[in-house]
Protein backbone atom coordinates (compact mmCIF):
# COMPACT_ATOMS: atom_id res chain seq x y z
CA UNK A 1 0.00 0.00 0.00
CA UNK A 2 1.27 3.46 -0.89
CA UNK A 3 1.66 6.02 1.89
CA UNK A 4 1.79 9.68 0.88
CA UNK A 5 5.08 11.48 1.56
CA UNK A 6 3.37 13.96 3.90
CA UNK A 7 2.02 11.11 6.00
CA UNK A 8 5.42 9.43 6.21
CA UNK A 9 7.04 12.75 7.11
CA UNK A 10 4.48 13.39 9.85
CA UNK A 11 5.08 9.91 11.24
CA UNK A 12 8.85 10.41 11.25
CA UNK A 13 8.42 13.78 12.93
CA UNK A 14 6.28 12.22 15.66
CA UNK A 15 8.90 9.50 16.23
CA UNK A 16 11.67 12.10 16.52
CA UNK A 17 9.52 14.15 18.88
CA UNK A 18 8.91 11.16 21.14
CA UNK A 19 12.60 10.22 21.09
CA UNK A 20 13.62 13.81 21.86
CA UNK A 21 11.20 13.88 24.78
CA UNK A 22 12.69 10.69 26.17
CA UNK A 23 16.29 11.76 25.60
CA UNK A 24 15.90 14.99 27.54
CA UNK A 25 13.60 13.72 30.29
CA UNK A 26 14.49 13.41 33.95
CA UNK A 27 13.97 10.03 35.65
CA UNK A 28 10.80 11.42 37.22
CA UNK A 29 9.46 12.53 33.83
CA UNK A 30 10.26 9.14 32.28
CA UNK A 31 8.12 7.40 34.90
CA UNK A 32 5.35 9.93 34.32
CA UNK A 33 5.55 9.19 30.59
CA UNK A 34 5.23 5.47 31.35
CA UNK A 35 2.15 6.07 33.48
CA UNK A 36 0.65 8.25 30.75
CA UNK A 37 1.30 5.56 28.15
CA UNK A 38 -0.12 2.88 30.43
CA UNK A 39 -3.34 4.76 31.04
CA UNK A 40 -3.63 5.56 27.34
CA UNK A 41 -3.24 1.86 26.48
CA UNK A 42 -5.76 0.81 29.12
CA UNK A 43 -8.29 3.32 27.81
CA UNK A 44 -7.68 2.13 24.25
CA UNK A 45 -8.18 -1.48 25.38
CA UNK A 46 -11.47 -0.50 27.04
CA UNK A 47 -12.63 1.17 23.86
CA UNK A 48 -11.61 -1.83 21.76
CA UNK A 49 -13.52 -4.17 24.06
CA UNK A 50 -16.60 -1.98 23.87
CA UNK A 51 -16.40 -2.00 20.06
CA UNK A 52 -15.71 -5.73 19.92
CA UNK A 53 -12.30 -5.15 18.28
CA UNK A 54 -10.53 -8.15 19.78
CA UNK A 55 -7.26 -7.72 17.87
CA UNK A 56 -6.85 -4.12 19.03
CA UNK A 57 -7.81 -5.09 22.58
CA UNK A 58 -5.04 -7.69 22.57
CA UNK A 59 -2.51 -5.23 21.17
CA UNK A 60 -3.34 -2.56 23.76
CA UNK A 61 -3.38 -4.97 26.70
CA UNK A 62 -0.03 -6.35 25.53
CA UNK A 63 1.37 -2.84 25.42
CA UNK A 64 0.03 -2.12 28.92
CA UNK A 65 1.58 -5.32 30.28
CA UNK A 66 4.95 -4.43 28.74
CA UNK A 67 4.82 -0.96 30.31
CA UNK A 68 4.01 -2.47 33.70
CA UNK A 69 6.63 -5.22 33.51
CA UNK A 70 9.51 -3.66 31.60
CA UNK A 71 9.02 0.01 32.39
CA UNK A 72 7.43 0.56 35.76
CA UNK A 73 8.35 -2.65 37.58
CA UNK A 74 11.72 -2.85 35.86
CA UNK A 75 12.52 0.65 37.05
CA UNK A 76 11.94 -0.06 40.71
CA UNK A 77 14.88 -0.12 43.08
CA UNK A 78 13.93 -2.31 46.07
CA UNK A 79 17.24 -1.63 47.83
CA UNK A 80 16.59 2.11 47.84
CA UNK A 81 12.80 2.12 47.74
CA UNK A 82 12.20 -0.41 50.51
CA UNK A 83 8.57 -1.18 51.27
CA UNK A 84 7.26 1.34 48.75
CA UNK A 85 9.14 -0.35 45.91
CA UNK A 86 8.05 -3.82 47.08
CA UNK A 87 4.42 -2.71 47.34
CA UNK A 88 4.53 -1.14 43.88
CA UNK A 89 6.06 -4.34 42.46
CA UNK A 90 3.23 -6.36 44.02
CA UNK A 91 0.65 -3.94 42.60
CA UNK A 92 2.19 -4.14 39.13
CA UNK A 93 2.26 -7.96 39.31
CA UNK A 94 -1.40 -8.00 40.33
CA UNK A 95 -2.31 -5.65 37.47
CA UNK A 96 -0.45 -7.85 34.98
CA UNK A 97 -2.36 -10.91 36.19
CA UNK A 98 -5.70 -9.08 35.95
CA UNK A 99 -4.88 -7.81 32.44
CA UNK A 100 -3.84 -11.30 31.34
CA UNK A 101 -7.17 -12.62 32.56
CA UNK A 102 -9.00 -9.71 30.93
CA UNK A 103 -7.31 -10.51 27.65
CA UNK A 104 -8.22 -14.20 27.84
CA UNK A 105 -11.83 -13.56 28.83
CA UNK A 106 -12.46 -10.28 26.96
CA UNK A 107 -13.51 -8.90 30.33
CA UNK A 108 -13.98 -5.13 30.41
CA UNK A 109 -14.48 -5.11 34.19
CA UNK A 110 -10.96 -6.44 34.76
CA UNK A 111 -9.42 -3.72 32.59
CA UNK A 112 -11.44 -1.12 34.48
CA UNK A 113 -10.22 -2.59 37.77
CA UNK A 114 -6.63 -2.01 36.66
CA UNK A 115 -7.47 1.55 35.57
CA UNK A 116 -8.91 2.23 39.04
CA UNK A 117 -5.82 0.78 40.72
CA UNK A 118 -3.23 2.56 38.58
CA UNK A 119 -4.85 6.00 38.24
CA UNK A 120 -4.26 7.10 41.86
CA UNK A 121 -0.64 5.92 41.69
CA UNK A 122 -0.11 7.83 38.44
CA UNK A 123 -1.73 10.94 39.88
CA UNK A 124 0.38 10.72 43.01
CA UNK A 125 3.51 10.39 40.92
CA UNK A 126 2.59 13.54 39.01
CA UNK A 127 1.87 15.42 42.24
CA UNK A 128 5.17 14.65 43.93
CA UNK A 129 6.94 16.37 41.07
CA UNK A 130 10.64 16.42 40.33
CA UNK A 131 11.36 18.54 43.43
CA UNK A 132 11.12 15.38 45.52
CA UNK A 133 13.36 13.50 43.09
CA UNK A 134 15.43 11.72 45.74
CA UNK A 135 12.39 10.06 47.29
CA UNK A 136 10.72 9.44 43.95
CA UNK A 137 13.80 7.94 42.33
CA UNK A 138 14.30 5.46 45.13
CA UNK A 139 10.91 3.87 44.69
CA UNK A 140 9.90 4.45 41.14
CA UNK A 141 12.93 5.07 39.01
Amino acid sequence: MYTPVSSRAASAYRQVGVQSGVDGASPHMLIKMLFDGLIQSLNAARGALQRGDIAEKGRQIGKAVRILEEGLKGGLNPAQGGDIARNLAALYDYCVSRLTLANMRNDLALVEEVVHLITPVAQSWSEIGPNNGATAQGAGA
